[in-house]
C-alpha cells in the first residue's frame, strides 16, 4: 500500500508575525547605540562648558590668589603651574581650552592675581590678554637721588643694583613696574620721563631769561622745589629767583647751604650763623649764580615755573607762620615780614617751653 510522503515539520513552521528582519534589527540597534553616544556626547560637552566657563576653585583664604608665571614658560609648564597653584582644576582642560581657542601661543608670563572661584575661562583670558599685577613705585617731587634709589633698593619685588645718577635726573611721579623687573629698566624710566619733560619746556621757554641751558633750569627749579611745599607758590618763587639773577643778586637759599652740607638730609634745626657764613660751593649766600648741580630733583610744576615765571617786582620772600610765604619787592618791606615771622617763631618757642615744663 503506498503512502503519501509527509512534509517536512521545519518547511511547514511558519515565522512568529512579530519577528524583524535582521537587517532591521542591525539598524535599530545601530540607532540605539547612536542614540546613547549622543547623549554621552552632549553631557560631555556641558561638563566642558561648566569646567570651561563655570566658577573654578575657591582660596584657602581670602578673595584673591596670586601666581607667578615664568618667562619663557611654554603651555604645559603654565597648565601645571596653574594646576598647582590651585586656580584651575584640570591642566589637561586648560591646555585644551588654550589650544582650542588659539590662545596657547599668544600666553603671557608674568605676575597675576585671580579671584576666588575665577573661571577657567577667566584666567585663559587674562593670561592672553597679559593682565598682569602692576606694582608702583612713588618718588616725591624735591626727593634727591641718593634718597630715589635708596626707595627702589628697598622694593623686595624689583631685582638688580643701580647707583645714584647725577641730582635732579630723574622726574619725581608715580611709576608702574612688574614683579622682578630690573631697577635699572625702572630708573631709566624716570630719567628718560625727565628728559622728555625737560626738553618740551625748553623749547616753549620764555624769551630772556637768565638761564643760559637746561641744566641751569633744572637747578634753578630744584631750588625752588626745596623752598616750598605749596604748589600754588612755586611760580612766585621762580619769579624772585629769576628777579634776582637778572640783577646780579645773589639767591640766599637756605636750602643749597643744607645741600652743601649734608647732601640734602634734613637738619632737624635751623640753619646756624656759621653755618651761613662758611663757604661752600652750595652756599649761595656766599656765591654769585646759581650752585655748581641741582640739590634735588624737581617735579613738573617747578620746572614749568622756572622757564616760564609770572611778571613780578618781588625780590624778597620769608615764611608767613602758617606754611606759606610772604613776599616783598623792597628790602624795606621785607624786613618789616621777617620782624613779623620773628615773633611767630618766639611765641612758638615760648609755647614749645611752657608745654616741656608742663610735663
Amino acid at each position: 500500500m503506498s503512502r503519501k510522503p509527509r512534509k517536512s515539520a521545519a518547511r511547514g513552521r511558519r515565522k512568529p508575525s512579530g519577528a524583524l528582519p535582521p537587517a532591521r534589527r542591525f539598524r535599530i540597534i545601530l540607532g540605539s547605540a547612536a542614540a546613547t553616544l549622543g547623549v554621552v556626547a552632549v553631557l560631555v560637552l556641558a561638563w566642558a562648558l561648566w569646567s570651561y566657563q563655570g566658577p573654578g576653585p575657591a582660596t584657602d583664604g581670602g578673595e584673591t590668589r596670586v601666581v607667578m608665571l615664568r618667562k619663557g614658560a611654554g603651555l604645559t609648564e603654565i597648565a601645571s603651574t596653574l594646576e598647582r597653584s590651585g586656580a584651575i582644576r584640570s591642566k589637561a582642560l586648560f591646555a585644551a581650552a588654550a589650544q582650542f581657542t588659539g590662545a596657547a601661543k599668544a600666553l603671557k608670563a608674568g605676575e597675576y592675581e585671580f579671584k576666588s572661584r575665577a573661571s577657567l575661562a577667566s584666567i585663559l583670558r587674562d593670561i592672553r590678554d597679559g593682565k598682569i599685577v602692576i606694582h608702583q613705585v612713588t618718588i616725591p617731587e624735591g626727593m634727591t637721588s641718593e634718597a630715589a634709589v635708596a626707595t627702589l633698593m628697598a622694593r623686595p619685588d624689583l631685582s638688580g643694583v643701580v647707583a645714584a645718577p647725577p641730582e635732579g635726573s630723574i622726574l619725581p611721579e608715580t611709576y608702574q613696574y612688574e614683579r622682578g623687573e630690573d631697577r635699572s629698566a625702572v630708573l631709566k624710566r624716570m630719567m628718560d620721563a625727565r628728559d622728555e619733560l625737560l626738553a618740551l619746556l625748553w623749547e616753549k621757554r620764555q624769551p630772556g631769561l637768565p638761564i643760559k641751558t637746561p641744566d641751569e633750569a633744572v637747578t634753578l627749579a630744584s631750588i625752588v622745589e626745596k623752598e616750598t611745599g605749596i604748589a600754588s607758590e612755586r611760580p612766585q618763587v621762580a619769579a624772585v629767583f629769576v628777579n634776582r639773577l637778572r640783577k646780579g643778586m645773589r639767591l640766599e637759599s637756605d636750602p643749597t647751604i643744607i645741600y652743601g652740607l649734608n647732601g640734602g638730609k634734613p637738619l632737624g634745626r635751623g640753619l646756624r650763623a656759621s653755618e651761613m657764613a662758611q663757604p661752600n660751593p652750595y652756599n649761595t649766600y656766599q656765591i654769585d649764580g646759581l650752585p655748581p648741580t641741582p640739590i634735588a630733583n624737581p617735579g613738573r610744576a617747578a620746572l614749568a615755573a622756572v622757564l616760564d615765571p609770572p611778571a613780578s617786582d618781588h625780590l624778597f620772600f620769608v615764611a608767613d607762620g602758617s606754611g606759606g610765604h610772604v613776599f616783598a619787592a623792597t628790602y624795606d618791606e621785607h624786613l618789616k615780614n621777617v620782624a613779623k615771622w620773628r615773633v611767630v617763631e618766639k611765641q612758638r618757642a615760648d609755647a614749645a617751653l611752657q608745654q616741656q615744663g608742663g610735663r
